[in-house]
């Protein structure tokens, strides 16, 4: 049974014992049959004459259902869709037989979102490498700034010169030599 059908049940139902009731206040007022005064039982039944004769003037309650979120609605909206399940490839053969071999990090893997990866150059490459050396005052996001034209790409080159540079990227000695990327 659906919804709709479950609410449509409940208002017939409820019409349904309204007419009832309806019916029952007709027939004690067509008989002109009043109930004495001063019985409990009395007073009982003319209570509960007074509540189906207030039952049957009511209209039906109607109980607000839950809508379902459509993909337009607000609510749908408002409740973020659960993530697909990635499957990560298998390693190679080749990979798996050379221990020493590095690692080359995935969109997927931490090692990828921390750091950007440097650009890496081909074999046969015969571009001369940019350098820059540190003078008293500088900061890798001043030198980003000036030699790159974007501070941002402050992480770019910490990430090509972590060796020169140690562990705490805001420290920096004059005369450290950087290489630029590209």
């Amino acid at each position: 049974m659906g919804l709709f059908d479950f609410l449509k049940s409940d208002k017939k139902k409820a019409h349904d014992a309204a007419e009832k009731a309806a019916d029952q206040v007709q027939q004690q007022a067509g008989e002109g049959r009043r109930p004495p005064s001063g019985s409990a039982a009395d007073a009982a039944s003319a209570t509960r004459a007074t509540a189906e004769r207030m039952a049957a003037a009511a209209p039906p309650r109607h109980v607000p259902a839950t809508p379902t979120p459509t993909p337009t609605s607000a609510a749908h909206k408002a409740v973020p869709a659960a993530p697909k399940p990635t499957v990560m490839p298998k390693p190679s053969a080749s990979a798996a037989a050379a221990p020493g071999a590095m690692h080359t990090p995935t969109p997927h893997s931490a090692a990828h979102k921390a750091v950007p990866a440097a650009p890496t150059r081909g074999p046969g490459s015969t571009a001369k490498k940019r350098t820059y050396t540190v003078k008293a005052g500088d900061s890798l996001p001043a030198i980003a700034r000036h030699e790159l034209g974007n501070e941002a790409r402050w992480r770019e080159l910490y990430a090509m010169n972590r060796g020169a540079v140690g562990a705490n990227p805001d420290l920096i000695r004059p005369g450290t030599v950087l290489t630029l990327p590209g």
